[in-house]
């Protein structure tokens, strides 16, 4: 990502960023230049792709097929009443244009799979996953590993949820390689185990939790501040209100099935 100048309302928008010494006038301008793709603009890519164009990520991509109902409002924020009916795409699109005009979207009114991930993923330098499904879930993370990708990838269940940063191309100080997705989760659980949304319920602040964690990681990861969740996963619990950290790593053979 080559940084690019910061218009004067550029840094009057941005000031409270630049003023931060892990971020300054470079991070600001590394986040005019990145390009982040976001699947899902629903209860978890509603936040990531607010947060972010506040933030001035130059480049949003939002890839959904979908179309907003009524039910959606609950979580969804990024859409309004009067957006029912219309593609999740397009308005996402309109909000981030009215959040910052500054950005450019590109949006993807279509749903990922095998036959468009790779031309999807092509051009962006980090991929946000905010699908509500498994298979999603794990083409996303192989492909954002076969092609070297940074993935932020989070789920959500009734009242908690967890979150990871994937680069597993990459090495430890140590030398160790990342983990990847499926040293973590190898293998989804069979259909019908994990109850959808729509079937056990959700508490729509839940997703406004994970969804602004993945934003927060996204920046962290264009500005090089702190330290992301790579080999790490987060765990929230809403109704306990806690939060635990657990480390996570590849296994030494990539050539094995990962154990649970």
């Amino acid at each position: 990502m080559s940084k690019q100048p910061l218009s004067s309302e550029e840094v009057q928008r941005y000031a409270r960023h630049i003023i931060l010494p892990e971020i300054g006038g470079a991070g600001q301008q590394a986040l005019k230049a990145a390009r982040v793709l976001v699947i899902g603009a629903g209860g978890l890519g509603a936040p990531v792709l607010q947060y972010l164009a506040a933030a001035g990520v130059g480049t949003l991509g939002v890839v959904d097929d979908d179309t907003v109902s009524l039910s959606n409002l609950q979580r969804q924020v990024i859409h309004g009443t009067p957006d029912i009916g219309h593609l999740k795409a397009d308005s996402a699109t309109d909000a981030i244009r009215r959040i910052n005009p500054h950005v450019d979207v590109i949006r993807h009114a279509e749903r990922l799979d095998t036959s468009n991930v790779e031309m999807l993923f092509s051009g962006y330098d980090i991929v946000v996953d905010g699908s509500d499904n498994f298979a999603t879930r794990y083409l996303a993370a192989d492909t954002a590993e076969r092609m070297e990708i940074t993935l932020v990838t989070a789920a959500v269940g009734r009242f908690d949820g967890s979150l990871t940063v994937l680069q597993p191309w990459k090495t430890t100080a140590d030398g160790r390689q990342n983990p990847r997705y499926r040293d973590l989760f190898p293998n989804p659980p069979p259909p019908g185990v994990v109850p959808s949304c729509a079937e056990a319920g959700i508490v729509g602040a839940l997703t406004g939790v994970l969804g602004t964690l993945q934003a927060m990681e996204v920046v962290k990861v264009i500005t090089g501040a702190g330290e992301p969740l790579v080999g790490r996963l987060l765990m929230y619990d809403g109704l306990a209100a806690r939060f635990e950290t657990i480390k996570y790593r590849r296994k030494r053979s990539t050539d094995e099935t990962p154990a649970d």
